[in-house]
């Protein structure tokens, strides 16, 4: 899927008639939807991007206050989607870089921006699970992809002022890598 489109609600309840709208205004394929901590709900559709671009725009209408974060991506960097469903697979662990977000959109939105600025493989993208409300982005490469990578996603995030940190660690020892894959 090379086209997809967020929103971020504040409660459950209306992420579900978010969804539903986003559904029924335009011929999107839902790929991911559900209650996030703290309570959030966080709908992803793909398909055409005019009928996300409509989907989003639906969505945010109905979301009214409730909306916490948006966006449409017309072409997603390599593996950022396999990243977010939890099945990418690294070829070489290197360099390790995380970009932290306090919202599913910053994270995606920033791990596209990493993957697109250099030679780096994603690990995960972990959308708000079991983590209060905050996301991150984690990636692999060499020390200078991974550290340009990093500014790069870091930059989408702190320009809608939702960054907490970024972090490069040059040389990982292997217990970290087991634990984090």
């Amino acid at each position: 899927m090379n086209s997809i489109g967020l929103v971020e609600v504040k409660n459950v309840s209306k992420g579900i008639v978010v969804t539903d709208e986003m559904l029924k205004s335009a011929g999107v394929t839902l790929i991911s939807s559900g209650s996030v901590c703290p309570g959030k709900f966080v709908t992803i559709v793909g398909g055409e991007l005019a009928a996300i671009h409509a989907a989003v725009d639906r969505a945010v209408l109905i979301a009214e206050d409730a909306l916490i974060d948006k966006f449409v991506i017309g072409n997603l960097g390599n593996k950022v989607f396999e990243a977010i469903c939890g099945t990418a697979e690294i070829t070489e662990k290197k360099a390790f870089g995380i970009i932290e977000t306090f919202t599913a959109a910053s994270a995606i939105e920033a791990a596209d921006a990493a993957v697109k600025s250099g030679d780096i493989e994603l690990v995960e993208v972990r959308v708000a699970r079991g983590m209060a409300g905050k996301c991150f982005a984690s990636l692999t490469g060499d020390v200078a992809d991974v550290r340009a990578a990093v500014d790069a996603g870091a930059r989408i995030a702190a320009a809608s002022g939702v960054l907490i940190n970024t972090e490069v660690i040059a040389n990982p020892h292997p217990e970290l890598w087991e634990a984090v894959l």
